[in-house]
Parts: structure tokens; C-alpha cells; sequence
């Protein structure tokens, strides 16, 4: 079973030996891995999957990584990844136009493996800090990933395992509102085939336990859409 807690890496890239050398390398950081061909391929994947990072090149087939990268960053499952580009173009113009396109992040070939990695793990501390080892705050509520501990008010909470990765990704979105199947995706994982209803009752575990030691309940059920943390 594939850990769904583990950070997506969409690599984008149309020479296979570089998406070989890439998969290779982020793998054994401890990434799970998605490629991509084409931009119109990436654009796909993207909707399909929710990666949490997009290495993006700029020069592609069908769609460049420019207009890629404004697609993906326009969608909703998209929005909230980190898209770094990947690009030749080292003038500061070209930086700028890959900037304001909606990445977030910029690399100029070559590189080195081991500096891509860290800027992936940079951006991850940005875009999901639950898979960084960041400690998350909300209200009174504190969730660490590394200790695996979570307390509210200073009191202990227990948590089961995937009450624990629900609350973290909660917690890195405030306010967001997640559809069950985007919690199913992030939570269990896209390998896994079971029901909506499922998050429903997880949710309703996860609430219970928060409200153990008192405190009014932080997670909200949106009418036809889903769940938020606060908002």
C-alpha cells in the first residue's frame, strides 16, 4: 500500500533519461513519483492526481511548460502545489517570465541532483508543512509530525493513524475546503477504492476525539462540498 502521507513529486519532462535520473533520485529522498511527457500530459496529471510538487520543464511538446504551468496553476487541484521550473534560460528576464507565469520556484540547468532536492523539500516546507516535520498551530490546537503528537490546550490527544493524517491535513490548509474524494486521495491514497462515506465517519471520529478534553469543534462540514478547519 502506497503511503498517501508521502509527498507527490510530478516530474515533467520530455528526454526519458532525464525523467530515469530524476525518478531515481527522489525516490530514494523518499518521494512517491509521478511523469509526465507534454505539458497537455502534465496538465492531466495534475487534475488527476493533486501532486503536492510539479518539476516542470520549459521546453515541451504540445504545450509549453510556460502555458502548462498557467493551466495548472488556474485549476483547482493545481492551486495549491508547488510548481518549480525547470529551464536553460538563465537571463534574468527569462527568471521573471517563468516567475509571473505562477511558478514559485525557478532552476536554471544544470543542476545538480542534490540542490533540486533541497529545493523540493524547500517548497514543501511552504506548500505542506505536515510533511516537512514542521510543527502545526491552530487555535489551540498542536499537531507535531516528527513526535507523532498531538495536544489541545496543553492536553494530550490521542489520534489512530488516519485521524492523525486527516487533523495534518487539516491544518496545513486552514480555512480550505476539502471534498471527501480529496481526502480520500491525500488521506488514503489514490490506490485505495472505498467509499465516501468513510471520510464521514473518520471526520466524525476525529471531532469526537478533538472535543475530548473540551474546546468547541474547529472542523466545519460545508453543505455539498465538504470539511474546512475554521474559516
Amino acid at each position: 500500500m502506497t503511503d498517501a502521507a508521502t509527498p507527490l513529486v510530478l516530474i515533467v519532462d520530455d528526454e526519458p533519461a532525464q525523467l530515469a535520473l530524476l525518478s531515481y533520485n527522489l525516490k530514494a529522498a523518499g518521494f512517491r513519483i509521478a511523469t509526465a511527457k507534454d505539458g497537455e500530459e502534465a496538465v492531466l496529471a495534475v487534475a488527476e492526481q493533486g501532486p503536492d510538487v510539479v518539476l516542470l520543464d520549459w521546453m515541451l511538446p504540445r504545450l509549453s511548460g510556460l502555458e502548462a504551468c498557467r493551466q495548472i496553476k488556474a485549476s483547482a487541484e493545481g492551486r495549491d502545489a508547488a510548481v518549480i521550473m525547470v529551464s536553460a534560460r538563465s537571463e534574468e528576464s527569462d527568471r521573471v517570465r517563468g516567475l509571473d507565469t505562477g511558478a514559485d520556484d525557478y532552476i536554471v540547468k544544470p543542476y545538480s541532483v542534490a540542490e533540486l532536492v533541497a529545493r523540493v523539500r524547500a517548497n514543501l516546507r511552504r506548500f505542506r508543512p505536515a510533511s516537512s516535520g514542521q510543527v502545526l498551530e491552530f487555535g489551540d490546537i498542536r499537531l507535531d509530525t516528527d513526535s507523532h503528537r498531538v495536544t489541545r490546550g496543553g492536553d494530550a490527544v490521542h489520534l489512530g493513524p488516519t485521524e492523525f493524517r486527516l487533523l495534518g491535513a487539516f491544518m496545513e490548509r486552514p480555512g480550505k475546503v476539502w471534498t471527501r474524494e480529496a481526502l480520500l486521495d491525500r488521506v488514503w491514497g489514490r490506490d485505495i477504492y472505498i467509499d465516501t462515506r468513510t471520510v464521514d465517519v473518520h471526520v466524525g471520529r476525529l471531532r469526537k476525539t478533538l472535543c475530548t478534553t473540551g474546546g468547541e469543534d474547529p472542523i466545519r462540514t460545508i453543505r455539498g462540498a465538504g470539511y474546512a478547519m475554521g474559516g
